[in-house]
């Protein structure tokens, strides 16, 4: 259910929503959950910046972007320079925007893990939302390494049997092989279509996921890899508000609760 400053959501018609926005809307009307919302803005915001991370998770599917683990991470030194934990950190003679276009541009230059491909997402989702110069102000010291994002990225993970389209979920693997770490579990983005993208799984249902998994388990394992209910995303109203004080020309960040995250 929709609720707008506590009033049932009532579609427009003079919304031109694409097939995604509508099956989102579709999903959130028929949810036991309440998506309560101040403004239809908050709303309209919140379908197009999920919109965008699938979208994002669609081209990085595409990409030539390597799956590796973080020891042989790497990335275009003309962007960002390599940490010894296998991060990228933003160098300081180029813009924000500018080194995250060159991850999807430049692809093959980059080698990176499942976890860090979901911020790279989230990041290219939010400027293809905001556009560039409001991007450039608002990751200004962008450091890319597994689940470390910027604040005012305002990612929150919690536990739900509810997912939505744009949503990150985990897919865990107790009895992962440990020769081979990087199969511990995945970081996949909910597609509109019920399947997920998951960095070196490709596109994928959830049935397919799991079956990648269990072939990555030990030799005589018998405990079957599984989707979790670990849900992650972004905090949606928390991320408008901080785009339109930006807008404003209000530039300070708001300190935010350091949240957990899967592997």
């Amino acid at each position: 259910m929709i609720l707008i400053s506590g009033v049932p959501f009532q579609q427009n018609e003079k919304w031109h929503l694409g097939s995604i926005e509508k099956t989102i809307i579709k999903q959130m009307q028929n949810a036991a959950v309440i998506y309560s919302y101040y403004f239809v803005e908050e709303l309209v915001f919140e379908l197009k910046v999920r919109k965008n991370i699938i979208q994002s998770a669609n081209e990085m599917n595409k990409s030539q972007a390597v799956f590796t683990t973080f020891v042989y991470a790497r990335c275009n030194p003309r962007y960002w320079q390599l940490t010894r934990a296998g991060g990228f950190l933003l160098r300081p003679d180029v813009l924000p925007a500018d080194a995250i276009l060159d991850i999807y541009r430049n692809s093959s230059l980059y080698a990176f893990d499942c976890a860090t491909a979901i911020p790279i997402i989230y990041y290219h989702a939010i400027l293809n939302s905001v556009g560039s110069y409001l991007f450039n102000s608002l990751f200004r010291n962008l450091y890319i390494y597994s689940w470390h994002t910027d604040t005012d990225l305002g990612i929150i993970t919690f536990y739900s049997n509810h997912f939505l389209p744009g949503d990150v979920l985990y897919f865990n693997n107790p009895d992962f092989d440990r020769k081979t770490p990087q199969f511990r579990g995945v970081n996949a983005v909910l597609l509109f279509d019920g399947r997920l993208f998951g960095h070196g799984f490709n596109i994928r249902t959830p049935e397919e996921m799991i079956q990648i998994l269990n072939k990555k388990r030990k030799p005589v394992s018998s405990q079957s890899a599984y989707l979790t209910k670990l849900v992650t995303r972004h905090s949606f109203k928390y991320l408008f508000r901080v785009t339109s004080w930006y807008r404003n020309g209000r530039e300070y960040k708001i300190q935010r609760p350091i949240m957990g995250h899967a592997p």
